[in-house]
């Protein structure tokens, strides 16, 4: 199970115990942001994406989406999402649980400028009913990205 591959991964890291598991669904920004009661832009959403036979995972703030023109500019290639199936042999976590930690090899993470403005937000952690709240910096640290990227539109 993808939840058991992230724990197992932040027991090495030492923040295991800081892993929340809900009894109630956190598998969208809106169901996540519920269950932790936070505002929904503090949720880290990981979103999938294929770039010729390479999955990249993009990790941005709840209330943000994907710029095409922004995402085509960065990646030379149009935005084009994993289907869940994909997700989960590609990926390792499936839908609603995606993270960036403990992917498959061959996974590249990058961490959208959206994220900056907060001191703390909630990633998902393998499953879709669990999170951990991590600062920038850690998020940072133990997602281990290519690079930070801006590829989402501007807030409204």
């Amino acid at each position: 199970m993808s939840i058991e591959k992230v724990r197992v991964y932040f027991r090495e890291l030492g923040i295991e115990e800081r892993v929340k598991e809900f009894d109630v669904s956190s598998a969208t920004v809106e169901l996540a942001a519920e269950a932790l009661h936070c505002e929904p832009c503090r949720i880290a959403k990981t979103l999938s994406f294929s770039i010729g036979d390479m999955a990249i995972l993009i990790v941005a703030a709840g209330d943000v989406k994907i710029d095409n023109a922004k995402y085509k500019a960065r990646f030379g290639t149009k935005a084009k999402m994993l289907t869940p199936d994909e997700v989960v042999s590609m990926i390792g976590h499936a839908v609603g649980g995606v993270c960036p930690f403990a992917v498959n090899d061959g996974v590249c993470v990058y961490l959208d400028e959206s994220l900056k403005r907060f001191e703390t937000v909630f990633p998902a952690c393998g499953s879709s009913n669990s999170a951990i709240e991590l600062t920038i910096p850690e998020l940072e640290q133990y997602s281990k990205p290519v690079d930070w990227v801006d590829v989402c539109k501007s807030r409204v």
